[in-house]
This record gives structure tokens, sequence and C-alpha cells, in this order.
């Protein structure tokens, strides 16, 4: 550009740092319909309820794979602290031949209190497990946003970046996660 046409612009009362800041990224006009166009009342209120609806169900979804994960990191504590509550005589006091064979009142108080330490390692490791699952599968990148509601021409974000878990793109890898 020549002096004239910075002038033209008011770049002249520009401080030099500002001069050095990297401008805007071009505009991509494949991404987004300017100007976007709004929806009617009606269906704006029936893309709202879909909308909810599908990330209502990716919620569901992630809360479904955390439930079956917990329940399978956590299941040994879930079988130490049962039977130590069910074979304690101040507890459940069960006839069960493994509670009068095996289990007095003192290995069965161990059974509860080793239950409940190994407890919370193994809450960290099922979030570990949780987190890089759903880190791998890209299950938070399906919310859909509320602007597609609201707004002709959006697009589904998942159909844009390879299906749903974005599979059919190469992995990143230089993104690290620490858990």
């Amino acid at each position: 550009m020549s002096g004239q046409d910075t002038e033209d612009f008011g770049a002249g009362n520009l401080s030099e740092k500002s001069r050095m800041l990297p401008s805007l990224p071009p505009y991509d006009m494949d991404d987004q319909l300017l100007p976007r166009e709004r929806r009617s009342t009606w269906c704006c209120l029936a893309w709202t309820l879909l909308v909810t609806t599908v990330n209502l169900l990716v919620f569901l979804m992630n809360l479904l794979l955390m439930f079956v994960i917990f329940t399978i990191v956590l299941l040994p504590t879930i079988v130490v602290v049962y039977f130590g509550f069910q074979c304690h005589s101040q507890v459940l006091h069960s006839a069960a031949h493994y509670c009068k064979s095996f289990l007095d009142d003192n290995s069965s108080s161990a059974l509860i209190i080793l239950g409940f330490v190994i407890m919370s390692p193994l809450i960290v490791v099922a979030m570990a497990i949780y987190c890089s699952l759903a880190r791998r599968l890209r299950l938070f990148l399906c919310f859909q946003p509320y602007s597609r509601a609201v707004y002709k021409g959006v697009k589904w974000c998942w159909h844009e970046e390879g299906g749903l878990c974005r599979c059919a793109r190469g992995w990143n890898t230089q993104v690290k996660a620490w858990v």
C-alpha cells in the first residue's frame, strides 16, 4: 500500500505498535453465509427443539459412557465394601457361609476400610480413562451451537470435520493432555 492509501483509511493516527500487529485472517465465505438469514418463529422453535434433542442425546451418551467406565473401574471397591458391610455383625450380619467361616467383625471392618481407601485412586483412574476416551472420540465436539436454530445456513459441526468422532481427519499428534 502506498502512503496515500493508508491515510484514506485513517491509519495515520495509529501507533507504531499497532502497525506491527498481524491483520485479521482472510474471511472464508464457505464457512457461513453473509448475511445470515434469520428463521421464522415456528421454524426457529422447531430447530431449537431439534438442537436441544441432539445436545441432550450427546449429553446422555457421555453420561452413559462415564457410568459404564466408573462402574467397571470401581467394581473391586464396590465388591469389597459390600462384603464388608454384609458380614459385619452390627450392620447386616448375613447368615451366608463365607460370613460365618471366613469373615468376623475385624476382617469385615478391614474390608470396609480397604474398600474406601482404594476408592480414591480408582476414581482418578476412572476419570483419566473417561477423559482420554472422550478426547479420542472427540465427544465434546458433538454438541451443537444454538445458532443453528436461529439462522439458516449454519452447518452441523461434525459433518464438516469428518463424521461424528472426526475419524476421517488425521490425528493431531502435537496436542497433549495431562490428566
